[in-house]
């Protein structure tokens, strides 16, 4: 039986990124970036004011200066004439500085109560005080240099990063594919959610819960119908996964030692699997290997352990699949409030986090049974005990994982 950081390890080992595709900027928050961005020019590309105000020569200007305003410059309006000595320009926020001046005053450091562009010009403006050079002037280049790498390859593109390729005039982006996972539920007592309930039947709930997550990480998850505890039925969802371009198939329950966990047999007749026990509580039942050239995961039944073995194991396949570089998760550490007992496996329980004085506590969130989702829940976090520890102890100081939304109050 595999240790948690053997089998992540393994599992990574065997996984590349996916291929690239070009898409539309709108359409490039959360990829990632599948080459290096230069940008194509200086950013800013002319020299501009960062204030409403005026633009001066600090050698025409003394504090209490009044001098007569040679014109207006609106932004975006192309470029102005160079500056005139001895005068002041009416500038707005972002327009280009006139050749010759080296300072903007703002408005309010001057006498003109009108701050409109395109209101009637003072004949002459009084300036309180005197710039420095420089002062309120963004200079071109100020941000990005042309043929600068401002985004590298493999770089997640948040709403900063999208801003920065919309600032450099691009309209499209090549980025890793998103992967697609095909979801599944084995189960002869399972029914669809909406489906009236017979007697020993319960709803699906994990192909929801694990769609869920790979939507959430980035990834498009498609659902397929539960399979039951039949061979035949199993093997045709794993085809139908193939069939639809799922890059990574991802089923839950029928992988353990029962009369009726057909999975395994069903991946072994058409891959492989390289290990189906993991050192890990909960979640000790988790397959992992190769079925018609997939990646394939076969998480547990229960439902905590099938989401929790998705955070550990599937979730960091995921990101190295669309091309992300790193996939820890936020972590802090919190001192354990409660003693909660372990059975030796590396455990993952579910806490509530709060800040109390300088430090982090955790308590626990309730209940630790592997079918009890209500926890999970009302948790916001999973403090890890590590393998070989049987009890962890009121005041030991434990890592914990911070569960996605998390607020720590």
């Amino acid at each position: 039986m595999l240790s948690v950081a053997e089998a992540q390890a393994r599992i990574l080992a065997q996984l590349e990124p996916l291929d690239f595709e070009v898409v539309p900027l709108e359409a490039s928050a959360g990829r990632v970036l599948g080459g290096d961005i230069a940008a194509p020019f200086d950013l800013p590309p002319f020299d501009n004011s960062s204030m409403d105000g005026y633009a001066v020569r600090t050698a025409d200007v003394q504090a209490g200066t009044a001098l007569p305003v040679s014109g207006d410059i609106p932004a975006g309006r192309g470029v102005p004439a160079p500056h005139t000595p001895g005068t002041a320009v009416r500038i707005m926020t972002g327009a280009p500085v006139p050749a010759g001046a080296d300072a903007v005053i703002p408005v309010e450091d001057t006498d003109d109560g009108r701050r409109e562009s395109g209101g009637p010009l003072p004949a002459q403006v009084g300036l309180r005080r005197a710039p420095a050079p420089g002062a309120n002037i963004r200079p071109r280049g100020q941000d990005m240099r042309a043929g600068q790498v401002v985004l590298a390859a493999g770089t997640l593109l948040t709403p900063a990063a999208v801003g920065v390729l919309a600032g450099l005039g691009f309209a499209q982006v090549n980025v890793h594919r998103r992967p697609t996972v095909a979801v599944f539920s084995t189960g002869d007592e399972l029914r669809e959610v909406g489906e009236a309930l017979g007697p020993g039947q319960i709803h699906d709930t994990n192909s929801h819960t694990l769609a869920a997550a790979v939507e959430l990480n980035g990834a498009d998850a498609r659902r397929l119908a539960t399979a039951g505890d039949d061979l035949a039925v199993v093997r045709a969802r794993l085809a139908e996964a193939r069939d639809g371009g799922a890059h990574l198939i991802l089923s839950s329950a029928g992988v353990s030692v029962g009369a009726y966990d057909v999975v395994k047999a069903a991946v072994e007749q058409d891959g492989r699997l390289d290990f189906w026990r993991v050192r890990m509580r909960p979640g000790k039942p988790l397959a992992f290997g190769q079925v018609h050239g997939r990646p394939y995961f076969g998480l547990p039944g229960n439902p905590v352990s099938a989401l929790l073995t998705f955070e550990v194991f599937v979730r960091p396949a995921l990101l190295k699949l669309a091309g992300r570089r790193s996939w820890a998760k936020l972590e802090l550490e919190a001192t354990l409030a409660e003693p909660l007992d372990s059975d030796g496996r590396e455990s993952y329980l579910r806490v509530v986090v709060r800040r109390e004085g300088a430090g982090y506590t955790a308590y626990p969130a309730g209940n630790q049974g592997s079918a009890v989702m209500s926890t999970l829940v009302r948790a916001n976090g999973l403090l890890i005990v590590p393998e070989g520890v049987t009890q962890a102890r009121a005041g030991e100081r434990f890592r914990v994982w911070l569960m996605e939304g998390a607020e720590v109050g």
